[in-house]
């Protein structure tokens, strides 16, 4: 297999980051914690910025494990600037990598396949990544750090565990400095896919280090974690098959939409039963939009964390396959009828649109109104147009002014969170 060598470039505590340099403060020094001051002290936070990290306050803690004595600025989260960001520093990656060679992990981490690069520009992988992270930090203000590796899961464990331990803030690891450096490592749970639930049935085995996996009995892995286990072992080694043409030209079986929320309080069966239809709603026009059709819903129902009760979940199928609200939230409505227990309180659910396809394979019965449908069809494009144009609260149905819904605030936000305008 051909040597590559690639980079994965992380923004440093990307959203406080981004609050700092909007009020003209150094992230690096600023106490500083993104959270929604309007929601309650368990309310997690977004981020919080290196200075407090430095405090040994963990990232993604709830406001109120705060300590008391700490003095910082509690931003709200502006989702919609972020994203402007993110997008802006992705455009810095294709001065110097054109997007084939880009695979975005999250807002704020991206994999860059550096291989075919170096001899353009008669760098070495190290000097490129700081030329990067310095347009970056030029442009944008945001501190950035970064991990090479001769495959995608060591540049990922250079710089999630190497990167930390270097003033330069670069990581670098080939297959043997990563046996020789990593392999008695601890925490397992700092390597990539290692959870903690994977660390305690490794440690049952007697197996606490990378290097002990190396070494096990290959057969006891397998029984344990079944295929996982090839996984595990390789990753022991610091092999990883996996490239960037293999990331750019994957494409899933099966394709599903889906959309969940917790709610702010206990809703009863009742109030949650408009919560089912605004998000169903929501789905149908998604689809819609993106000229897709289903045939199959899932509905997931959580319970109140006061009951400790298993979920309630099912699936429905119709006997059409269309993205028409007037057809899809009768089935809806009808499995959350059969499916939730109807005195307990309801916190959390989730609606998903199985093996979703293009509208050229719609579909309908001998009893569906093709008037009726057509007609739908126009609304909706209508609809898909006035919130294209005005915004997605320009246009509602009855039942979202309804005190016990959710679809108005959930339209100001993005990933659950306020968009900032």
């Amino acid at each position: 297999m051909e040597n590559r060598i690639y980079l994965c470039i992380d923004l440093k505590s990307f959203y406080a980051s981004v609050e700092c340099v909007e009020r003209g403060l150094d992230p690096l020094k600023t106490n500083l914690a993104v959270a929604d001051p309007e929601r309650s002290e368990k309310t997690i936070c977004l981020a919080i910025s290196p200075s407090m990290k430095a405090l040994g306050i963990k990232n993604r803690c709830r406001v109120f494990q705060i300590p008391k004595d700490v003095k910082y600025i509690m931003a709200p989260p502006r989702m919609k600037l972020y994203i402007e960001y993110a997008a802006d520093i992705y455009a810095i990656y294709l001065k110097y990598v054109a997007k084939e060679d880009i695979h975005v992990y999250s807002i704020d981490e991206a994999f860059l396949d550096v291989t075919n690069y170096l001899s353009l520009y008669q760098l070495n992988a190290k000097e490129l990544a700081l030329q990067i992270m310095a347009d970056i930090m030029k442009s944008k203000g945001i501190t950035a750090t970064a991990g090479i590796g001769t495959n995608l899961y060591l540049a990922k464990i250079a710089l999630d565990i190497t990167a930390k331990h270097v003033s330069d803030n670069i990581g670098y690891l080939d297959e043997e400095q990563y046996c020789k450096t990593l392999w008695n490592h601890k925490p397992l749970t700092d390597f990539w896919r290692v959870g903690a639930g994977t660390v305690r049935r490794l440690a049952s085995m007697g197996i606490l280090t990378m290097g002990d996996i190396a070494h096990a009995e290959e057969e006891s892995l397998y029984q344990m974690f079944g295929v996982d286990a090839e996984l595990l072992i390789d990753h022991a080694w610091g092999r990883e098959s996996t490239t960037m043409e293999d990331i750019k030209a994957y494409r899933p079986k099966n394709s599903s939409m889906s959309s969940g929320q917790v709610l702010s309080r206990d809703y009863t069966f009742e109030e949650c039963r408009l919560i089912v239809k605004e998000m169903t709603d929501a789905l149908c026009l998604d689809m819609a939009e993106q000229g897709l059709v289903t045939q199959s819903l899932s509905l997931m129902v959580g319970y109140s964390n006061a009951l400790a009760m298993k979920p309630a979940g099912g699936t429905t199928t119709m006997t059409v396959c269309t993205n028409s609200y007037r057809i899809i939230v009768p089935y809806v409505m009808k499995l959350y009828e059969r499916i939730v227990q109807k005195d307990k309180p309801i916190r959390r659910l989730s609606v998903t649109c199985n093996s979703i396809c293009d509208e050229a394979y719609e579909q309908y019965d001998l009893f569906t109104d093709y008037a009726e449908v057509e007609r739908d069809r126009k609304l909706q494009k209508a609809a898909l147009e006035i919130k294209r144009r005005f915004g997605k609260n320009a246009l509602v149905r009855g039942m979202d002014l309804q005190e016990a819904g959710t679809t108005i605030e959930r339209n100001r936000q993005i990933g659950g969170h306020k968009s900032g305008e």
